[in-house]
């Protein structure tokens, strides 16, 4: 549904420039919901802009349910209008909601029905419709400052569905609410994915997010994506960063002459006694140093950090017995370390510190 392929982007600035996106190529499948996490100044939301060319990529593709957008003349072109359609098939939900204060909740959701030609009749079905669709048709006549940031968000959503969209394109819509609003749009973020087959990209530098709704994630580093894929298959992936970011493992790693061992707990064996049988089994003291169960893509998940007597070759029979229960095993004393503290300072400017006002 959503391909993009070699996209760069680059900011000029007062002599400055800054690469946003460095030959970044993503895929998005029909009906997925699809997160691209990464921190601040990694190039997120320059991508998500240059999906429905608010930004337009300096080189690279851009194609939306078939069509190459990059290949149409920009608005301002007499041909423009071929962009205009296609991007009414793309809805958009900003981080500050962007409502107009002067108009009412159906109003507000009105809007981009008036630029489409509906009558007033028609509107204000469709308006009533949609805020029926999240929740919100009591407050139609309320005003933006008369709601909670969640109902704000709610009626951004309704307005991003005016136009009957195939692609959903999330940028950071949670992050300016609490935890318990952020997980009611989350679930309704999902709902409308199950409900009307959205394609849904969203772009946070939230975890949570990504373990709550995502099927797939990317990771996005420098203005490129450094890892993507399915999120269940890279929790099964042997030194995933995004499986160890998505579900980190609490628990010293402890020196001497002992084997540390990562688990993942995945599918039928989330719910198996594996560690007992493994005790029992093979007559070894298994000492628990940290456990978490969570649900991530819609499937209960468990990673342990156990640690066992011995250096890992006389421990290699346990290890290979847990391997064999379908369980992914990792040694973290021998894996790569994750830098798990904060960015490192960068004299160079966000990316989109640089971008155009109107596109920010």
């Amino acid at each position: 549904m959503i391909t993009t392929t070699d996209l760069t982007k680059v900011y000029r600035s007062r002599g400055r420039e800054v690469t946003a996106l460095d030959g970044v190529s993503l895929h998005v499948e029909p009906g997925e919901m699809y997160g691209v996490i990464g921190r601040s100044g990694a190039g997120k939301s320059t991508l998500i802009r240059c999906v429905n060319l608010l930004e337009r990529p300096d080189s690279g593709t851009v194609t939306v349910d078939g069509q190459d957008l990059t290949a149409l003349p920009g608005p301002r072109h007499r041909a423009g209008r071929s962009l205009r359609q296609a991007r009414t098939g793309i809805g958009m939900i900003f981080q500050h909601f962007n409502l107009l204060s002067s108009r009412t909740v159906r109003g507000n959701v009105e809007l981009p029905l008036e630029i489409l030609g509906l009558t007033r009749r028609e509107r204000a079905r469709k308006a009533l419709e949609l805020l029926d669709l999240v929740g919100l048709a009591d407050h139609a006549r309320a005003y933006p400052a008369q709601l909670s940031g969640g109902q704000k968000q709610r009626v951004g959503i309704a307005r991003a569905l005016a136009g009957d969209p195939k692609v959903l394109l999330s940028d950071e819509a949670t992050s300016a609410l609490d935890p318990e609003t952020t997980r009611s749009v989350l679930q309704l973020l999902r709902d409308l994915n199950r409900q009307l087959g959205l394609t849904v990209l969203l772009i946070t530098h939230e975890m949570d997010v990504v373990k709550a709704v995502c099927d797939s994630a990317a990771l996005m580093e420098k203005g490129r994506i450094v890892e993507a894929g399915v999120v269940s298959d890279l929790l099964a992936t042997p030194g995933s960063r995004l499986a160890h970011e998505l579900f980190p493992v609490a628990g010293a790693v402890p020196g001497g002459d002992r084997t540390v061992v990562d688990i993942t707990f995945h599918g039928d064996s989330a719910g198996q006694p594996v560690i007992s049988h493994l005790a029992r089994t093979h007559e070894v003291d298994v000492s628990i140093l940290g456990a978490a169960m969570e649900t991530v893509g819609g499937r209960q998940v468990g990673r342990m950090r156990i640690e066992l007597p011995g250096h890992p070759d006389t421990n290699a029979a346990a290890l290979a017995y847990l391997r064999e229960r379908g369980l992914t095993v990792e040694l973290p004393a021998e894996a790569e370390p994750i830098d798990k503290g904060p960015a490192p300072l960068d004299k160079s400017p966000d990316p989109d510190e640089l971008a155009p006002e109107s596109t920010r």
